[in-house]
Formats: C-alpha cells, structure tokens, sequence
C-alpha cells in the first residue's frame, strides 16, 4: 500500500509498494464537513460585503462601468472601473470593501470582531501573496510568509478556517471533520511541525498525549497495537511474529536510519538550492542518506530482511511515523482548535484571511499569476498567488480554458484522484465501549485482498476517549471512515441517496458492532453520514479526492510536485503536493512553499542561476517516476 504520508519515520524517502492508500487516507486525511453547518453563531456570520442594510444579492452595481461602495457611517462614493487589463492601473483605480473576521480567542470562534476595511489606493490593495483556501496547508504557507513580514491574504470560502481539518458542533457534540489522528506536536526535534507553526505567530494549544497511535484487527484474527513506546511496540511485534525477530529490528532500525537523518535537517523548501547547499554543508551525511532512500519504497525495504507474507502485509498497511519520538497527541478542544489559532495568528501578525471568499479564476496577465477573481466578480491582486485546492481544481476549474502546462500533464500521467469516503459522525452511550479502549482503530476483518476494495477496511477513532469535553456526559464520538468513490453515488435520486447513505452506514456500524461493540446500534443517540459528494460540495475538492495515487508501483516521491508550478507566481500548497497526504504532511508544504515564495518576492536570499538549475534537475527527476 502506497503511503506518501510526512508522518512517517520514512515518510518523506519510503513508500510500500502497492498503489492502494486506504490506510494512508484514514490515518492522516479528512473526512467530509457535514450538515448544514448551523453551529455558526449569529455573531459569526458573514454579513453583506456591502452596505450592512443592503441583501447581499441586491448589490448588482458589481462589475458595471460604475458601482458604488460603502465607506464608514455609510458615506457614498462613486469611483470609475476603466476594466483596463493593465494589473497596476487597476489596483490604482478599483477600491473594495471586505468583512474581515478576527478570532477573540486561539481556540474559540464563539467572539469575532467585525472589521470594516477600505482597501485603498496604491500598495493598501495589493498584496505580496494571495493564498488561496484556510486548509493547514494553505494557512501555516500564510502564516509562515506573514512573519516573514509579508502582507497575506487569505481567501475562504466558508466561514470558518481548517477545509478538511475543520469541526463541527451538533447537539453538544464537537466533531472532528477528519482525523484525530495528530502528529507534529512534539516538543522536540524538527519534525514536530505544527509546534512550531503555531510558535511562529505566538499561539499554543494544549495536547493528550495518546499511549497509542493504531489497535489494528486483522484477518486471521491478528491483532497488533502500535505502543507509542518503541521498545513496547517492538516487544508485541516480536511476540506476535517471533520466527521474524531479526528482520523486524533490522527493517525498524532502518526506518529509524531514515527518520533521524530527518529529523536533524531545518526543513525548508526542496526548491531552494541556498538552502539545500546549507543543509549539505552542515550534515553532509544525513542529507546523503535522504538522498539514498528517496526512490525506494518501504515494502522493498522490509522485503529485504522479512519473508513472512502477514506480516508483510501488516508494514505495508501500517503508518510509519514519528509515533515512538514525539508521539501523537490530541489538542484539547479538537482538532479544529489548530486552524483557529492559525487563523488568529495570521491577524495578530497584520495580515488578513477573508471568509465567505470564494475564488472562482486565477487571473493571468502575459503568462503570469496576478490575482484572483471572486464569485461575486471582485478582484483581488498579489505579487504571488498560492492554491490550496487539489492540483485537479487549481488546473481544472481555476484556471479553466488554459492550457495545461506539460508538467501537469506528466503528473496526471503518474498518478490518479485517490478515492473519496464515507464518513459516519455518531454519538454514542458511553457504556457501550469496554474499559480501557483504544482511540484509533484499522479493522480489516476476513481478506487481506479486501484492503484494496471500496468500503473494504475501516478506520475509526474516538477522541472522546482522550477528551470527553468533546460530547455531552455519557456519551461518546465515533467517527468512522471508510473509502468510497463518488461513481458509486452518481445517477442517484434524492431519495434514492439517502436510502443508499442509510444502508452503507448500517452495514458499515454493523461490522463494527460484531468486530469491537457489541450492542453498538442500539447504543447510538446521533448519526450523520457523509458521501463522497458530501466532501466535494463541503470542501470544493474534485470528486471528494484527498490528494494523488500513483497509477502504478512508485519511485518512492520523486513523482510528486513541489510547491512551484509551470505558471509564474503560482504556486501550490497541499496534500496534492509533496510529501503528500496528512496534517503534518500539508504542515510541511506550506513551511516549503512560504520559503519559496518568500526568497521570489525578496524576503529571503535566492540565486536566480541556481534556482533554474535545481527546478530543471526537479523536473528531470520526476520524469523517473
């Protein structure tokens, strides 16, 4: 199974060599947002971009030869749109007026302020980058530029910050839109990368250390719990496969090679050559060692110390993380709590995130990336633009009608949308679940070949089990994924969907019931179920996808893009980038991507002659894969 997931001891130089990746999504990717939404309070809503008094829908003087917006104490102006294609003549001459929302609290949403800003003439309405989209990604790539000292502005299209690493609240519950899974908050090394974003602009949260990270239960009635101690970890596994003793040390003792080679290097941007250099210099051996490992996969690796085809299986199955040096640990309110703190951040740094944005086109002036146009025809301009979507919705919706650069063409080639999934949101009476349950479970119950079949294995977590504030007393979340593609949800009527939504889940709640809980349907006081399309409509990802899959057995990474794109002053961000999926994986792009974006607008040193040389050696690598 191809894993392409930072979190992993080899995460950034090893994959397994099979193409599936149900494992990999469940463990580090989210789920869809679901519902209506309606724990937004009314302090936090989006009110009229325009007059306070005047329905958004009315204001149809946007985009004429003349429209009109209001200043403060609704005093009128008039100012001419020329629709000159000239960039700087336009920020010139266009004003805007947005509502900018502030988080009170770096772990709260329930008090905003309210901001009303002109932006103005000259340099007020122009921005060093525009980033677009709140996912972790997008928002550590923004607050890593803002304390840089770059203005940034941040485009969301709902109205609150994290996309696939949001919450939201139902009848006393706080659900986790994706994964409870969390790496990066270590306090130590240099892997503990969502730490230092939040570091960075001032903010902390409190976490739960988790004792362990996965309890796996496996066909053939195997059963292996991932101890967030190395030593206990390894002790079950020799326990469980004993005849594989010195194959198992051997293969963890090289991933743990891998890792802390990592884990010594400053990370930064892989398309930085003064950087590269520097890191070379500094520890010539570690980067060597990555350098070594990068085209290879991880089932290779276990492959050349241990012949057992289980517990083959089980590695190529399992994460392989930073789990025995940092741990995972669960930041108290949920996992929400890291954008919103993010998000705080990035205006107590002087910059700006606008929500209820959404981005239709990425505009192009002579080849190059200028700015960004609104669904509600405004226009926005920056020194560069970053894009947070999927790289199938950068290039396919945002940039529709171009023609798609030839790198784009060879990645498509490579790899494919991974498959979306069906997520259950229960809440369930507390008593149903046995003492001393774990967080996180991998079920795969009767057939190894089922791991690559839709709805085939499931990954569920309970947070509540780390922190009970997430549900009311006596109860329990449950939050199960299981993979699913938006072609098995199409040609549907509305009531055929719903119908269908009720029979997976209850088969899906069934499996579980006979596996791990027994009673657990009828312990079961809240249910939501989101599809593929849930996940499409909720976080504007192509066809509910998490990110690629390789279309066949990979080079290690060497396929995956970085954060430049063909497109000057575009760049991308996100899990369709490498080192791919998961929080801390989106975590490590955008501290790439701010690196590379800050040495093109003058923030950092950069060589011109050595960038275009690295970029070409990219390029040319990833022709291997």
């Amino acid at each position: 199974m191809f894993l392409s997931q930072f979190e992993s001891m080899a995460h950034l130089v090893i994959t397994p060599p099979s193409t599936n990746q149900t494992f990999q999504f469940f463990s580090s990717c989210s789920g869809a947002h679901l519902g209506n939404f309606r724990h937004i309070t009314q302090e936090q809503r989006f009110l009229s971009v325009w007059h306070p008094k005047t329905p958004y829908s009315n204001c149809s003087e946007l985009g004429r030869t003349k429209f009109r917006l209001c200043k403060s104490k609704y005093k009128t102006i008039q100012l001419a749109n020329s629709r000159l294609r000239n960039q700087e003549h336009r920020r010139r001459k266009r004003w805007s007026r947005n509502l900018l929302v502030e988080s009170k609290s770096s772990l709260s949403l329930d008090k905003v302020e309210e901001k009303e800003v002109i932006e103005g003439v000259g340099s007020d309405s122009y921005y060093d980058a525009i980033v677009i989209g709140s996912g972790i990604g997008g928002l550590v790539a923004a607050t890593q530029l803002a304390v840089k000292g770059a203005r940034v502005l941040v485009l969301e299209k709902y109205v609150i910050p994290g996309g696939s690493s949001g919450f939201y609240e139902r009848d006393g519950y706080t659900f986790d839109v994706g994964s409870s899974v969390m790496f990066g908050f270590s306090d130590k090394g240099n892997l503990n990368l969502i730490t230092q974003a939040l570091e960075a602009v001032g903010c902390e949260m409190q976490v739960i250390p988790d004792p362990s990270t996965v309890h796996f239960h496996l066909p053939n009635n195997l059963s292996v719990q991932v101890h967030r101690e190395y030593n206990n970890f390894i002790k079950e596994m020799i326990s469980t496969f004993p005849h594989e003793k010195d194959g198992i040390i051997k293969f963890y003792s090289e991933c743990w090679k891998i890792f802390n080679a990592l884990n010594s290097l400053e990370l930064k941007s892989l398309e930085e050559p003064i950087y590269l250099f520097g890191q070379f210099f500094q520890k010539p051996l570690e980067c060597l060692t990555l350098a070594y490992y990068l085209p290879q996969n991880a089932g290779d690796i276990a492959r050349k110390f241990i012949k057992d085809p289980q517990l083959l299986s089980f590695i190529d199955a399992e994460v392989l993380c930073d789990r025995h040096y940092g741990g995972i640990n669960y930041p108290v309110g949920g996992v929400g709590g890291i954008a919103k703190s993010l998000a705080k951040g990035l205006v107590d740094k002087g910059s700006n995130i606008l929500y209820k944005a959404n981005v239709t086109n990425i505009i192009l002036d002579h080849g190059k990336a200028v700015g960004v146009r609104l669904s509600d025809g405004r226009e926005l301009f920056a020194k560069s633009i970053i894009s947070n979507a999927t790289r199938w919705d950068t290039f396919g919706k945002l940039l529709k009608g171009k023609d798609l650069p030839k790198e784009e063409e060879n990645f498509q080639k490579v790899y494919v949308k991974a498959p979306s999934f069906l997520s259950i949101h229960l809440g369930v009476k507390a008593e149903v679940l046995p003492p001393d349950t774990d967080c996180h479970h991998f079920v795969l119950e009767s057939d190894w070949k089922m791991l690559e079949e839709p709805y085939g294995s499931i990954f569920l977590s309970i947070p509540t089990v780390l922190d009970p504030s997430l549900a009311p007393e006596g109860r329990h979340i449950l939050h199960i994924f299981t993979t699913s593609s938006i072609d098995d949800w199409k040609g549907l009527t509305l009531k055929e969907y719903e119908a269908k939504k009720e029979r997976v889940a209850d088969e899906i709640i069934g499996r579980l019931e006979n596996k791990l809980f027994s009673g657990l349907k009828s312990s079961i006081v809240f249910k939501e179920v989101g599809t593929p399309k849930t996940h499409r409509r909720y976080l504007a990802r192509d066809s509910g996808t998490y990110g690629p899959m390789p279309r066949k057995i990979p080079k290690g990474l060497l396929g995956m893009p970085f954060n430049t794109t063909a497109i000057d002053g575009l760049y991308c961000v996100g899990d369709s980038c490498f080192p791919g999926q998961g929080v801390i994986a989106v975590a490590f792009s955008g501290v790439m991507c701010a690196h590379r974006v800050a040495a093109d607008i003058g923030l950092e040193k950069k060589s011109p002659v050595l960038d275009a040389a690295l970029l070409r050696l990219l390029r040319w690598l990833r022709t291997l894969a």
